[in-house]
């Protein structure tokens, strides 16, 4: 799990139901039981950054630290918030704590100026890295001169699919929970325009499957094989 020499390497973490949805209709997004949250809690204690796009945190409100790990508490990885148009709420968590766990926002150059100062002003981290969106080939790189050597990718589908996208992503790791959601307008663990034809999608090589004993989980954890390295 080395960081590549212009990007951290990434991970991509995301629970998601037996037929594919992150969230229900209602955005209701809590598929993990409290074994699988520990799980990903290590993990974010084990990784130097933790990612999020913009719309989980307007859904979830995620505080993205490191919880219910025994002497782990505490030991918060950065947080990176993909928002092309700064709109995460002053208000949020990830904001209201963003003076006790170093918090990054990559903007694009169209964000309100205002808003990104004033989120500046609150004590985070504001980049600017592309012209309409977020660049995310430049902002790992970003990353990457700042000392950081893996990413915990946390969501959303949109995220999920331009990292996937652009071949910036290493592993991916899936927990399977035992029920149905349905829904055409639920949100699925990879969005985006998708690909044109099956060849053109990103293969995965099976590196271990962990059955959770007693909920019916299934913990899938792959290789991605074609990132652009």
């Amino acid at each position: 799990m080395k960081a590549h020499m212009d990007r951290p390497y990434v991970i991509i973490n995301a629970a998601m139901s037996v037929d594919g949805k992150i969230s229900s209709v209602g955005n209701d997004s809590r598929l993990s039981s409290k074994h699988d949250l520990v799980r990903v809690h290590r993990l974010r204690s084990m990784v130097d950054a933790v990612m999020v796009g913009i719309n989980t945190v307007l859904i979830d409100n995620p505080m993205l630290n490191v919880r219910y790990v025994e002497g782990r508490e505490g030991s918060n990885p950065s947080r990176v918030v993909v928002d092309s148009h700064a709109r995460i709420s002053p208000t949020s968590k990830i904001m209201s704590t963003c003076k006790s766990i170093p918090t990054i926002i990559a903007v694009s150059e169209h964000a309100d100026q205002a808003r990104v100062e004033r989120l500046r002003g609150m004590g985070a981290t504001v980049i600017v890295v592309g012209r309409d969106r977020v660049d995310l080939r430049m902002l790992l790189k970003w990353l990457r001169g700042m000392g950081i050597g893996k990413v915990l990718v946390e969501g959303g589908g949109e995220l999920n699919w331009s990292l996937l996208k652009e071949g910036l992503v290493d592993e991916l790791m899936v927990t399977v929970v035992p029920v149905v959601l349905g829904g055409r307008d639920a949100k699925t663990l990879v969005e985006g325009e998708g690909f044109l034809r099956v060849e053109e999608g990103r293969r995965l090589m099976l590196i271990d499957v962990n059955r959770m004993h007693g909920n019916g989980e299934v913990i899938l954890h792959y290789k991605v094989l074609n990132s652009n390295i």
